[in-house]
């Protein structure tokens, strides 16, 4: 294994200690999908710290992992040759990688979302890993409408918006189906992950406000869940050693999960538009007319065959003008689960990281 440059277990929660000196006393070797991207490699980061063996499967090459003792395989999981290679020898899996987005073709979400997903399954029942730890979203559920406080016994959403929430819901329904005592899984939830190095939801509000074009959307302000990396992998740490017990309850099942500190859209928007030292966000966009002209892009796009992403889009109207919080007792029940880090204290340490 090469040298490991990452955080030290000393310097993590002691609760994120806690749990994994646990679960470095149950694996030998863990898989890693998406092991890349934002939460994939903030696993894999927490996972070293503890000197547990990582396999990282990722599309392309990351040397920081590498830099973090990872065993970085390229590879498409829509490869099966390529993944069974890879996964051999792993006694627990973290399956994180999808194509997230709102745009794109049917294809291009279903065969890394429900296609790579049946490849992992299947893959672990061939090589009997007995662990599969999924990363979902809560958007199997929305269909366009408020989530004020649901539960895990809201269903899946009958109409979709867009592919990425069709595949997701389709492949989460997949895992669950597949435990069994041989193979145990579950399915997370997390909402709107963020933090220091995040990819996604920061730069794209920053960028936005910088450029004059962020808006609101709606006349009124909806609650909204999000959840700090940090957390994110906790609940991935606690769900993988929970699935351990003899006859875990968690097994077959899935969860929301979020910092349990539902904010207003304007509200965290401004929390991260403060981080940079920006105004806050006073402009509106009524919701009807954003949804109409979301419509209308999608069909220009359409019509014109641009696969970038249109400046909006009837889910991207819909997630901006709706609440979405949940009602995560079932993980705190299930897993164990608390917020180790504040919207507060994360956004002190996405401030220093801007900085």
């Amino acid at each position: 294994m090469p040298t490991t440059q990452t955080t030290p277990l000393s310097q993590l929660d002691e609760k994120q200690q806690a749990i994994l000196k646990q679960l470095a006393n149950q694996v030998k070797r863990v898989f890693v999908t998406g092991a890349g991207g934002f939460l994939g490699k903030a696993l894999c980061r927490s996972l070293r710290a503890a000197n547990i063996e990582v396999v990282g499967f990722a599309r392309s090459d990351y040397p920081e992992l590498k830099q973090m003792g990872v065993v970085l395989i390229k590879g498409d999981i829509a490869d099966q040759h390529a993944l069974s290679d890879a996964m051999l020898g792993c006694d627990l899996v973290f399956h994180v990688a999808s194509k997230a987005g709102v745009w794109g073709s049917k294809e291009s979400y279903f065969q890394p979302n429900v296609s790579g997903t049946e490849n992992i399954i299947q893959i672990c029942q061939a090589l009997n890993i007995p662990r599969l730890v999924y990363t979902s979203t809560p958007s199997v559920t929305f269909c366009g409408l408020d989530e004020n406080g649901i539960d895990e016994t809201q269903p899946y959403a009958q109409q979709f918006l867009n592919f990425y929430g069709l595949s997701k819901a389709i492949a989460e329904k997949r895992v669950l189906d597949a435990n069994c005592a041989a193979l145990k899984t579950v399915a997370l939830r997390p909402h709107l992950i963020w933090g220091p190095g995040d990819p996604h939801l920061v730069p794209r509000v920053l960028q936005r406000a910088e450029a004059g074009k962020l808006k609101l959307v709606g006349k009124t302000d909806k609650l909204v869940d999000t959840i700090y990396i940090d957390n994110a992998v906790y609940a991935h740490l606690l769900a993988a050693v929970k699935l351990n017990e003899s006859q875990p309850v968690c097994a077959g099942k899935a969860y929301f999960l979020s910092n349990d500190q539902p904010l207003l859209m304007a509200e965290m928007l401004n929390k991260i538009l403060a981080c940079k030292g920006l105004p806050p966000v006073t402009k509106r966009l009524p919701a009807a007319l954003a949804y109409n002209v979301g419509m209308i892009l999608e069909w220009i796009y359409l019509g014109l065959r641009k696969k970038e992403e249109p400046m909006m889009t009837r889910f991207v109207a819909r997630q901006l003008s709706t609440s979405h919080y949940f009602n995560i007792s079932a993980a705190k029940r299930d897993l164990d689960y608390q917020p180790l880090v504040s919207i507060e204290q994360g956004m002190l340490k996405l401030q220093a990281s801007l900085q």
